[in-house]
């Protein structure tokens, strides 16, 4: 049966075309790792389409969460090929995608006899390949591989509905916030800022991950202005600062390279990020020294109430706009943008139950807070 084309496929192409081809003409082959083709306006549409309409159905209950690469056999190691390609077809996309759930599987894309075809499942994909991956229902992330061993990858746009996200790797509004959370975060590349290999931004995916919402305060190690700004005593203060992170953080490039290094870090970074589940936020240093959980903010003592903070998006066309903190999630974040106004050389980081993700910094260009929605680095 004929189905209607998903209009968002169309709408996306142009965009998404133009972001491979410029890196494209800017890549070097010399010393870099293989090169993935860069995809045409069909193979963007039809890849796109069959992902959104498979996103929609159910697979004994369960919402296909799957991976589409578009690239050739040859171009993974240890690809499984099927002996007989499947249709790009989203029912047969919806039954096959229980063997493909897991982080790192992919549903393997190509041409066949002039059509697109599953040919089977790659993990290992190129520099540049293009990936389509449906997050949740209706909702997919436009996405290119690194080429790194680590399996990172770069958002390039998320669909959403009708709603289309181009991620803009130069936002001019999350430039504009704290030193901090510019040192800790890499923002001077926002599109890749997740996959930069820091802390705090592994953390951020930490804490959207478990789901029940939470808060986490960064304030400087050399201050104790911030106790102002919460409600003694913290329920969950530490006797002394937990440094696991921070000691792991010191690694040197040698030792950041070994897994052993890479597994005790993530194990270090859910730690934490899982006490940000309690209600209450976790107080962490800039040097990553965890001084407690389940801290209450107040309003610091002869300061204003927040009355407004600029929301930024890093996406094309995701200009500043004047809200009330309440409207982007609630007593939470209001607590949020009051702590960064009063400390003003501190960040405070805001997992919604939801999947919203947002920075509050202190803006001195804009002497305001800054609320910087950050969920479209997240998927």
């Amino acid at each position: 049966m004929d189905r209607e084309p998903y209009p968002a496929a169309r709408s996306v192409s142009a965009g998404v075309l133009a972001y491979f081809a410029r890196h494209h003409a800017d890549f070097s082959p010399e010393g870099s790792p293989a090169v993935a083709a860069a995809p045409d306006r069909h193979i963007v549409e039809a890849i796109i389409d069959a992902a959104f309409w498979a996103s929609l159905r159910r697979e004994e209950g369960y919402v296909p969460k799957i991976s589409l690469a578009f690239l050739p056999p040859e171009q993974t190691t240890h690809p499984l090929v099927f002996e007989r390609p499947l249709p790009l077809d989203p029912g047969l996309l919806t039954r096959v995608a229980p063997a493909v759930e897991r982080p790192g599987i992919h549903l393997g894309v190509w041409r066949d006899a002039g059509e697109l075809t599953v040919w089977g499942i790659a993990r290992p994909l190129p520099q540049l390949c293009f990936v389509v991956e449906v997050a949740a229902p209706g909702l997919l992330v436009i996405k290119h591989h690194t080429g790194e061993p680590s399996g990172k990858f770069i958002n390039v746009a998320v669909l959403e509905g009708d709603q289309i996200k181009m991620i803009d790797g130069q936002s001019s509004g999350l430039a504009d916030c704290s030193s901090l959370l510019s040192s800790l975060l890499g923002l001077d590349a926002p599109a890749n800022w997740v996959h930069s290999g820091n802390v705090l931004a592994r953390m951020s995916l930490s804490m959207r991950a478990h789901g029940r919402g939470g808060s986490l305060l960064v304030v400087p190690a050399a201050s104790d202005a911030w106790r102002e700004s919460i409600v003694a005593p913290m329920p969950y203060a530490a006797s002394q600062p937990l440094t696991e992170l921070a000691v792991l953080g010191r690694a040197t490039p040698a030792e950041a390279e070994r897994r052993a290094w890479k597994e005790s870090l993530g194990r270090a970074i859910d730690a934490v990020a899982g006490l940000t589940a309690v209600d209450g936020a976790v107080v962490m240093t800039g040097q990553l020294e965890v001084l407690g959980f389940g801290a209450k903010i107040v309003r610091r003592k002869g300061w204003a109430p927040v009355e407004q903070v600029t929301a930024t998006e890093p996406i094309q066309g995701g200009a500043g706009t004047l809200v009330h903190p309440e409207q982007l999630g609630g007593t939470r974040h209001f607590s949020a943008a009051q702590f960064a106004q009063d400390q003003r050389d501190s960040v405070a980081l805001v997992a919604s139950q939801d999947g919203r993700f947002t920075v509050f910094a202190w803006s001195a260009r804009g002497n305001m807070v800054q609320a910087h929605r950050i969920e479209t680095l997240l998927l």
